[in-house]
């Protein structure tokens, strides 16, 4: 069935720049805020002081409601995370207002709106959607009619709790984890920070002598066209790398060939990967292969040559210490 047949959407409001200020009665979300499945408040966020209660009751909200962006990046740009039509869900217990080219999801009866939110989180059914959106090579449009139009498989309102509650409660305890991961990262750090700046323990050396680190040079990038359904070659790019490791969920196939354009990068288990494009500074350990992977134009690939004199995972919690925040900044 199509999704407009269960729910509508609420189009933002066009907010005026010169009302917005820093610390307003309502936070703005526009499309930026919309990160990686939640709404994300930054720095720079807007906010309006806002009483017309016509505004308010119309793009107000709430914990627990479900957005799309109706604007982003086409899909033949690499970073999904800036895709239009990514999905997001609102967490926070403060009221909000929606900003234009930003959707609410309004359900009807018989329909759990989270279960849209994790239908959409799968990568296939929001590849699908941002597929048609039309617009240029440098950004791309859909409507809520497109989102309306889709066809989506509905069980009864009993499975998708169901399935609601399951998928709520595995992401209850990859939240945990991070945490836990976090924790443990920032106690590693400090032990690092401390035995390398210790004048009993500090020597003075250059990665350079014990690292290979080599990236795509003068490479054309892939076509959309290259991307394969499926094939014996992977190639990660900078959206695979996440702070947990390779999400090999968003790594890509491509073909033999131009796997092997570029041997020199042509990844083994122990390499570390950085991005030096798009988002730059992330980091990954690439701590298995079940098939044949390279790199996109944007991640330096990072070898340890001299395993017998330093150790990996101290070469890869150095790179994602605080002493390296200058220079991926």
């Amino acid at each position: 069935m199509q999704i407009g047949e269960v729910a509508s959407f609420q189009n933002g409001y066009a907010f005026k720049s010169k009302d917005f200020v820093q610390d307003g009665k309502y936070k703005i979300i526009k499309i930026k805020e919309l990160k990686d499945g939640k709404v994300r408040f930054f720095n720079d966020s807007a906010s309006v002081n806002v009483d017309d209660e016509r505004i308010i009751e119309k793009y107000i909200v709430k914990k627990g409601d479900i957005l799309f962006a109706l604007t982003g990046d086409p899909v033949n740009k690499n970073n999904p995370l800036s895709w239009v039509g990514r999905v997001s869900v609102y967490e926070d217990d403060q009221l909000a207002l929606l900003n234009q080219r930003v959707c609410k999801l309004v359900p009807k009866e018989g329909l759990n709106a989270k279960y849209i939110y994790y239908y959409f989180r799968a990568f296939n059914n929001f590849y699908a959607l941002a597929s048609i959106a039309k617009g240029s090579a440098s950004q791309a449009n859909i409507s809520t009619k497109d989102i309306e139009a889709m066809e989506i498989a509905l069980p009864s309102l009993n499975i998708q709790n169901k399935i609601v509650s399951v998928l709520d409660s595995i992401e209850e305890k990859i939240n945990q984890n991070n945490e836990i991961n976090k924790n443990l990262e920032e106690q590693i750090e400090s032990f690092l920070i401390h035995a390398l700046t210790s004048s009993e323990t500090s020597i003075n050396a250059h990665l350079g002598d014990y690292l290979y680190i080599k990236g795509r040079i003068g490479w054309k990038g892939l076509k959309k066209s290259e991307y394969l359904d499926h094939s014996d070659y992977r190639i990660i790019n900078g959206e695979s790398l996440t702070k947990s490791g390779i999400d090999w969920n968003k790594a890509g196939y491509i073909s033999e060939e131009r796997y092997s354009e570029s041997p020199e990068i042509m990844l083994r288990v122990g390499d570390i990967l950085l991005s030096k494009d798009g988002t730059i500074g992330k980091i990954s350990y690439v701590n298995k292969l079940t098939t044949p992977t390279s790199v996109a134009s944007g991640i330096f690939v990072i070898r340890n040559t001299k395993p017998d004199v330093i150790s990996t995972p101290f070469i890869y919690y150095l790179l994602k210490s605080g002493l390296f925040k200058a220079f991926v900044a």
